[in-house]
Protein backbone atom coordinates (compact mmCIF):
# COMPACT_ATOMS: atom_id res chain seq x y z
CA UNK A 1 0.00 0.00 0.00
CA UNK A 2 1.22 3.08 -0.84
CA UNK A 3 1.19 5.94 1.42
CA UNK A 4 -1.69 8.27 2.63
CA UNK A 5 -2.39 11.31 0.13
CA UNK A 6 -4.14 14.33 1.88
CA UNK A 7 -4.91 16.50 -1.41
CA UNK A 8 -7.47 16.47 -3.60
CA UNK A 9 -7.46 12.74 -5.46
CA UNK A 10 -9.91 11.80 -8.69
CA UNK A 11 -10.04 8.01 -9.66
CA UNK A 12 -11.55 6.90 -12.63
CA UNK A 13 -13.01 3.68 -13.46
CA UNK A 14 -13.02 2.99 -17.50
CA UNK A 15 -15.30 0.22 -17.95
CA UNK A 16 -16.82 -1.65 -21.30
CA UNK A 17 -20.32 0.20 -20.54
CA UNK A 18 -19.79 2.82 -18.42
CA UNK A 19 -17.03 5.66 -17.07
CA UNK A 20 -17.27 6.31 -13.48
CA UNK A 21 -15.42 8.75 -11.48
CA UNK A 22 -14.95 9.29 -7.91
CA UNK A 23 -13.18 12.48 -5.72
CA UNK A 24 -12.03 13.46 -2.53
CA UNK A 25 -11.86 17.29 -2.69
CA UNK A 26 -11.88 19.57 0.26
CA UNK A 27 -12.37 16.40 2.53
CA UNK A 28 -15.77 15.80 0.51
CA UNK A 29 -16.80 12.67 -1.94
CA UNK A 30 -18.45 13.60 -5.45
CA UNK A 31 -19.91 10.83 -7.96
CA UNK A 32 -20.06 11.09 -11.64
CA UNK A 33 -21.17 8.95 -14.12
CA UNK A 34 -21.58 8.81 -17.71
CA UNK A 35 -22.19 6.19 -20.32
CA UNK A 36 -18.91 4.44 -22.02
CA UNK A 37 -18.55 6.63 -25.57
CA UNK A 38 -14.68 5.41 -26.11
CA UNK A 39 -11.68 4.46 -24.82
CA UNK A 40 -9.58 6.23 -22.60
CA UNK A 41 -7.42 9.02 -23.34
CA UNK A 42 -6.47 12.44 -22.66
CA UNK A 43 -9.28 14.19 -23.96
CA UNK A 44 -11.58 12.29 -22.78
CA UNK A 45 -9.95 12.51 -19.12
CA UNK A 46 -10.55 16.43 -19.52
CA UNK A 47 -13.81 16.39 -20.47
CA UNK A 48 -14.92 13.84 -18.01
CA UNK A 49 -13.19 16.19 -15.69
CA UNK A 50 -14.86 19.14 -16.95
CA UNK A 51 -18.56 17.51 -16.75
CA UNK A 52 -17.84 16.84 -13.14
CA UNK A 53 -16.93 20.28 -12.23
CA UNK A 54 -12.98 19.37 -11.15
CA UNK A 55 -10.67 21.98 -11.60
CA UNK A 56 -7.66 20.46 -12.84
CA UNK A 57 -5.22 23.04 -11.49
CA UNK A 58 -6.51 21.88 -7.73
CA UNK A 59 -5.33 17.56 -8.76
CA UNK A 60 -1.70 16.35 -8.37
CA UNK A 61 -3.02 12.64 -8.59
CA UNK A 62 -5.13 11.18 -10.92
CA UNK A 63 -5.84 7.15 -10.59
CA UNK A 64 -7.07 5.21 -13.47
CA UNK A 65 -8.89 1.25 -12.96
CA UNK A 66 -10.89 -0.60 -15.44
CA UNK A 67 -10.28 -2.65 -18.82
CA UNK A 68 -8.38 -0.05 -21.04
CA UNK A 69 -6.47 2.48 -18.80
CA UNK A 70 -3.45 1.21 -19.66
CA UNK A 71 -3.91 3.20 -22.56
CA UNK A 72 -3.65 6.28 -20.79
CA UNK A 73 0.19 8.08 -20.15
CA UNK A 74 2.11 8.43 -16.92
CA UNK A 75 1.09 12.24 -16.93
CA UNK A 76 -1.52 14.32 -18.25
CA UNK A 77 -1.26 18.14 -17.95
CA UNK A 78 1.11 17.65 -15.07
CA UNK A 79 -1.41 15.65 -13.05
CA UNK A 80 0.63 12.04 -12.49
CA UNK A 81 -1.22 8.70 -13.78
CA UNK A 82 -1.27 6.37 -11.14
CA UNK A 83 -3.13 2.69 -12.18
CA UNK A 84 -4.58 0.54 -9.90
CA UNK A 85 -5.34 -3.51 -10.84
CA UNK A 86 -8.87 -3.68 -11.48
CA UNK A 87 -9.26 -7.06 -9.03
CA UNK A 88 -7.74 -4.52 -6.19
CA UNK A 89 -10.45 -1.79 -6.81
CA UNK A 90 -13.59 -3.66 -7.10
CA UNK A 91 -12.14 -5.64 -3.67
CA UNK A 92 -11.35 -2.62 -1.75
CA UNK A 93 -14.70 -1.10 -3.40
CA UNK A 94 -16.76 -3.70 -2.08
CA UNK A 95 -15.64 -4.01 1.23
CA UNK A 96 -16.52 -0.21 1.47
CA UNK A 97 -19.70 -0.31 0.40
CA UNK A 98 -20.07 -2.96 2.78
CA UNK A 99 -18.98 -1.02 5.84
CA UNK A 100 -15.61 -2.89 6.14
CA UNK A 101 -12.21 -1.45 6.96
CA UNK A 102 -9.27 -3.21 4.80
CA UNK A 103 -8.09 -4.39 8.05
CA UNK A 104 -11.29 -6.42 9.00
CA UNK A 105 -10.87 -9.97 9.21
CA UNK A 106 -13.59 -10.84 7.37
CA UNK A 107 -13.78 -13.01 4.08
CA UNK A 108 -16.34 -11.53 1.39
CA UNK A 109 -16.98 -11.92 -1.44
CA UNK A 110 -17.80 -9.31 -3.78
CA UNK A 111 -19.67 -9.48 -7.56
CA UNK A 112 -19.08 -6.90 -9.52
CA UNK A 113 -21.60 -6.89 -11.94
CA UNK A 114 -20.98 -4.77 -15.30
CA UNK A 115 -21.18 -6.20 -18.82
CA UNK A 116 -19.64 -9.20 -17.43
CA UNK A 117 -19.20 -10.19 -14.06
CA UNK A 118 -16.30 -10.66 -12.02
CA UNK A 119 -16.08 -12.34 -8.31
CA UNK A 120 -13.29 -11.16 -6.27
CA UNK A 121 -12.71 -12.54 -2.57
CA UNK A 122 -11.62 -10.09 -0.16
CA UNK A 123 -10.26 -10.28 3.42
CA UNK A 124 -7.73 -7.68 5.19
CA UNK A 125 -6.03 -6.26 1.42
CA UNK A 126 -5.95 -9.51 -0.01
CA UNK A 127 -8.02 -9.24 -2.77
CA UNK A 128 -8.28 -12.69 -5.04
CA UNK A 129 -10.34 -12.92 -8.60
CA UNK A 130 -11.72 -16.62 -8.05
CA UNK A 131 -14.47 -16.64 -11.22
CA UNK A 132 -16.33 -15.20 -13.36
CA UNK A 133 -19.14 -15.31 -16.18
CA UNK A 134 -20.25 -13.67 -19.49
CA UNK A 135 -23.55 -13.41 -18.45
CA UNK A 136 -24.37 -10.15 -17.19
CA UNK A 137 -25.22 -6.82 -18.24
CA UNK A 138 -23.80 -7.14 -22.28
CA UNK A 139 -25.92 -10.49 -22.51
CA UNK A 140 -29.16 -8.59 -20.82
CA UNK A 141 -28.87 -6.03 -23.13
CA UNK A 142 -28.35 -8.28 -26.44
CA UNK A 143 -30.62 -10.43 -25.52
CA UNK A 144 -33.29 -7.45 -24.79
CA UNK A 145 -32.40 -6.07 -27.98
CA UNK A 146 -33.39 -9.64 -29.80
CA UNK A 147 -36.59 -10.28 -27.88
CA UNK A 148 -37.80 -6.55 -26.85
CA UNK A 149 -36.31 -4.79 -29.39
CA UNK A 150 -34.71 -2.24 -26.99
CA UNK A 151 -31.09 -1.66 -25.09
CA UNK A 152 -32.25 0.73 -22.70
CA UNK A 153 -31.61 -0.52 -19.09
CA UNK A 154 -34.23 1.54 -17.69
CA UNK A 155 -37.20 0.26 -20.10
CA UNK A 156 -36.49 -3.35 -19.22
CA UNK A 157 -36.23 -2.53 -15.55
CA UNK A 158 -39.66 -0.84 -15.92
CA UNK A 159 -41.08 -3.60 -18.29
CA UNK A 160 -39.51 -5.97 -15.64
CA UNK A 161 -41.21 -4.69 -12.19
CA UNK A 162 -44.68 -5.40 -14.14
CA UNK A 163 -44.21 -8.49 -15.85
CA UNK A 164 -44.35 -12.03 -14.49
CA UNK A 165 -41.04 -14.46 -15.47
CA UNK A 166 -43.38 -17.40 -15.24
CA UNK A 167 -45.51 -16.71 -18.08
CA UNK A 168 -42.22 -17.39 -19.77
CA UNK A 169 -40.47 -19.89 -17.75
CA UNK A 170 -41.27 -22.88 -16.16
CA UNK A 171 -41.61 -23.06 -12.14
CA UNK A 172 -41.05 -26.63 -10.16
CA UNK A 173 -44.58 -27.71 -10.40
CA UNK A 174 -44.71 -28.00 -13.98
CA UNK A 175 -41.40 -29.78 -14.03
CA UNK A 176 -41.70 -31.93 -11.19
CA UNK A 177 -44.24 -33.95 -8.98
CA UNK A 178 -42.90 -33.04 -5.86
CA UNK A 179 -41.59 -30.22 -3.84
CA UNK A 180 -37.59 -29.75 -3.84
CA UNK A 181 -36.16 -29.11 -0.59
CA UNK A 182 -37.07 -25.88 0.63
CA UNK A 183 -37.69 -24.55 -2.85
CA UNK A 184 -40.92 -22.46 -3.03
CA UNK A 185 -43.25 -23.81 -5.72
CA UNK A 186 -42.52 -20.33 -7.60
CA UNK A 187 -38.99 -21.25 -8.48
CA UNK A 188 -37.73 -21.09 -11.52
CA UNK A 189 -37.12 -25.19 -13.37
CA UNK A 190 -35.89 -24.02 -17.10
CA UNK A 191 -35.70 -20.82 -18.18
CA UNK A 192 -38.17 -20.25 -20.40
CA UNK A 193 -39.33 -23.47 -20.67
CA UNK A 194 -42.80 -22.32 -21.55
CA UNK A 195 -42.09 -20.85 -24.75
CA UNK A 196 -41.51 -24.56 -26.32
CA UNK A 197 -45.07 -24.93 -25.64
CA UNK A 198 -47.47 -24.30 -28.21
CA UNK A 199 -49.89 -21.16 -27.78
CA UNK A 200 -47.57 -19.92 -24.69
CA UNK A 201 -49.43 -16.43 -24.01
CA UNK A 202 -46.82 -14.04 -22.43
CA UNK A 203 -46.43 -10.25 -22.65
CA UNK A 204 -43.59 -8.00 -23.99
CA UNK A 205 -43.47 -7.63 -19.76
CA UNK A 206 -43.30 -10.91 -18.80
CA UNK A 207 -40.19 -11.64 -21.51
CA UNK A 208 -38.41 -8.54 -19.69
CA UNK A 209 -39.21 -10.08 -16.08
CA UNK A 210 -37.58 -13.61 -17.85
CA UNK A 211 -34.56 -12.09 -19.06
CA UNK A 212 -34.00 -10.35 -15.69
CA UNK A 213 -34.58 -13.69 -14.03
CA UNK A 214 -32.35 -15.37 -16.57
CA UNK A 215 -29.57 -13.10 -15.80
CA UNK A 216 -29.90 -12.66 -11.81
CA UNK A 217 -30.09 -16.92 -11.26
CA UNK A 218 -26.92 -17.36 -13.55
CA UNK A 219 -25.38 -14.25 -11.68
CA UNK A 220 -26.35 -15.29 -8.08
CA UNK A 221 -25.70 -18.92 -8.22
CA UNK A 222 -22.12 -18.72 -9.23
CA UNK A 223 -21.50 -16.25 -6.23
CA UNK A 224 -23.81 -18.62 -3.48
CA UNK A 225 -20.98 -21.74 -5.08
CA UNK A 226 -18.00 -19.60 -5.64
CA UNK A 227 -18.55 -18.02 -1.57
CA UNK A 228 -19.16 -21.29 -0.77
CA UNK A 229 -16.11 -22.49 -2.09
CA UNK A 230 -13.88 -20.06 -0.92
CA UNK A 231 -15.17 -19.80 2.80
CA UNK A 232 -16.44 -16.22 2.61
CA UNK A 233 -18.91 -15.08 4.80
CA UNK A 234 -20.68 -12.58 2.91
CA UNK A 235 -21.99 -11.59 -0.73
CA UNK A 236 -21.95 -8.08 -1.69
CA UNK A 237 -23.28 -7.48 -5.32
CA UNK A 238 -22.05 -3.98 -6.65
CA UNK A 239 -21.66 -2.56 -10.38
CA UNK A 240 -24.27 -0.96 -12.62
CA UNK A 241 -25.87 -4.13 -12.91
CA UNK A 242 -27.45 -3.75 -9.87
CA UNK A 243 -28.75 0.05 -11.00
CA UNK A 244 -31.83 -2.11 -11.86
CA UNK A 245 -34.33 -2.62 -8.84
CA UNK A 246 -35.65 -5.55 -10.66
CA UNK A 247 -32.11 -7.20 -10.95
CA UNK A 248 -31.51 -6.42 -7.09
CA UNK A 249 -35.03 -8.41 -6.63
CA UNK A 250 -34.42 -11.32 -8.83
CA UNK A 251 -30.42 -11.41 -7.22
CA UNK A 252 -31.94 -11.80 -3.61
CA UNK A 253 -34.68 -13.94 -4.10
CA UNK A 254 -31.88 -16.40 -5.98
CA UNK A 255 -30.31 -16.06 -2.42
CA UNK A 256 -33.07 -16.55 -0.27
CA UNK A 257 -34.02 -19.72 -2.32
CA UNK A 258 -30.32 -21.11 -0.69
CA UNK A 259 -30.45 -19.01 2.27
CA UNK A 260 -27.80 -16.86 1.27
CA UNK A 261 -28.68 -13.32 1.49
CA UNK A 262 -26.98 -11.32 -1.25
CA UNK A 263 -26.50 -7.83 -0.25
CA UNK A 264 -26.91 -5.10 -2.78
CA UNK A 265 -26.27 -1.69 -1.36
CA UNK A 266 -26.77 1.59 -3.24
CA UNK A 267 -25.33 3.00 -5.55
CA UNK A 268 -23.21 0.74 -6.06
CA UNK A 269 -22.26 1.16 -9.66
CA UNK A 270 -19.47 3.31 -8.43
CA UNK A 271 -17.30 1.11 -6.31
CA UNK A 272 -14.57 0.19 -8.60
CA UNK A 273 -13.22 3.64 -8.93
CA UNK A 274 -14.31 4.61 -5.23
CA UNK A 275 -11.85 0.99 -4.79
CA UNK A 276 -9.06 2.62 -6.74
CA UNK A 277 -9.72 5.82 -4.81
CA UNK A 278 -9.77 4.26 -1.44
CA UNK A 279 -6.84 1.94 -2.24
CA UNK A 280 -4.05 4.62 -3.45
CA UNK A 281 -5.60 7.12 -1.19
CA UNK A 282 -5.46 5.76 2.53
Amino acid sequence: MVQPVSGPIVAIDFGNSNTDLVARIGGKRQIFHQPHVELPNPELVRSLLRQARIDQSLLTNLVVTGGHHQRLPDVIDGIAVTPVNEVTAIGRGGQALAMLEPTSAQPILIVSGGSGVAYIRAQGNVYQHVTGTGVGGGALLGLAHLLLHTTSAAEIDALAQQGDPNCVDLPLPEVVSGPIGNLPPDTTAVNFGRLMRAHAQYSRMDLAAALVTLVAQVVATIAINAARAHSAERIVAVGHLTDMASMRRAIARTGAFFGQPIETPQPAGHATALGALLHWAN
